[in-house]
């Protein structure tokens, strides 16, 4: 029986290792260990170091547990019996220690890196920044092109080795999580606030984005594709967009609001100038210039203004 358990127990730690191996060699089964751009790398090496200095502290814990466990229970007749025994001022100096050090070591770490990869601080690059405006609805993600003059619903196109300028919000949504795994960390993007992020393709590819936040019935679809494609085509892409026969006009929008689920793929050749601070302002109160007057006029081109 005692034998079994040994077994046993050795059987489960060689598992335990094979996955934990598997999932470092085999990496591009799982997005974040598999990045494509600038920021998704940094992201990928401060996981990896964090694992590391965790398991020197995780790691001998248990072998020593099952140490612990093995040579000191009630059959092994060979262990030196001391009921008395309490405190070993080295021993607690060496089991408090290491570990403090190591969360030190890991507090620091995660805080110079945290600033270096703030997600407000552009990209550098010699190349012209493009700029996205990514609008959260029920339950898709509608991508706005200001300078192109474009949008599309759950498809982005970006140029490879291009910063990407997002400029984040959503409309009439609970909480989202903006999260392209092999290019960057998530963002949220809530109603009535304006955030940002800045990330960079390294090369051609296709990639996946989701909603990391749970926020409905329509959540599991709520997914987008994005393709890093060479400059010539993205400027072919964009031609194309520009022939869609639908434009996103503010009364198109508000349809486009509307709660549905699985939606397919949406290209939109024309936008309202400033749609996207007209989305964002909707949930804002709007001054006029006379004291005590509400501007009804510039209520009612809001989007879902006349619903609040």
């Amino acid at each position: 029986m005692k034998k079994l358990i040994k077994l046993f127990i050795f059987l489960f730690i060689a598992f335990d290792i094979y996955l934990f191996g598997k999932i470092i060699l085999a990496g591009k089964n799982f997005q974040i260990l598999n990045p494509k751009g600038i920021v998704a790398f940094q992201e990928r090496d401060l996981i990896i170091t964090s694992l590391f200095l965790m398991f020197l502290v995780v790691i001998p814990v248990l072998l020593f547990a099952i140490y612990v466990g093995t040579r000191y229970h009630d059959g092994n007749k060979k262990a030196k019996y001391t009921p008395d025994w309490d405190h070993n001022t080295k021993l607690q100096i060496a089991l408090w220690a290491f570990p403090t050090a190591i969360i030190c070591l890991l507090s620091v770490l995660n805080w110079i890196t945290a600033h270096k990869m703030d997600p407000h601080d552009a990209l550098a690059s010699t190349k012209k920044p493009l700029t996205i405006q990514v609008v959260a609805l029920r339950w898709k993600w509608l991508f706005i092109y200001p300078d192109q003059g474009i949008a599309t619903v759950n498809y982005m196109a970006i140029p490879e080795a291009t910063p990407i300028n997002f400029e984040l919000t959503a409309s009439d949504t609970p909480m989202n999580s903006f999260w392209i795994p092999q290019l960057g960390g998530q963002i949220y993007a809530m109603s009535g606030m304006a955030t940002q992020t800045h990330l960079m393709a390294n090369g051609t590819g296709i990639y996946r984005g989701v909603d990391a936040e749970i926020n409905g019935a329509g959540f599991s679809d709520m997914d987008f594709k994005v393709q890093s494609m060479t400059q010539g085509d993205f400027d072919k892409w964009v031609e194309i967009a520009h022939r869609s026969p639908k434009d996103l006009s503010l009364d198109a929008f508000n349809e486009l609001a509307q709660p549905s689920q699985d939606n397919p793929v949406d290209y939109y050749s024309s936008i309202p100038e400033n749609l996207y601070t007209i989305i964002v302002s909707k949930y804002m109160y709007m001054p006029t210039s006379a004291p005590g007057q509400t501007n009804s006029s510039e209520m009612q081109m809001m989007p879902g203004m006349g619903k609040m």
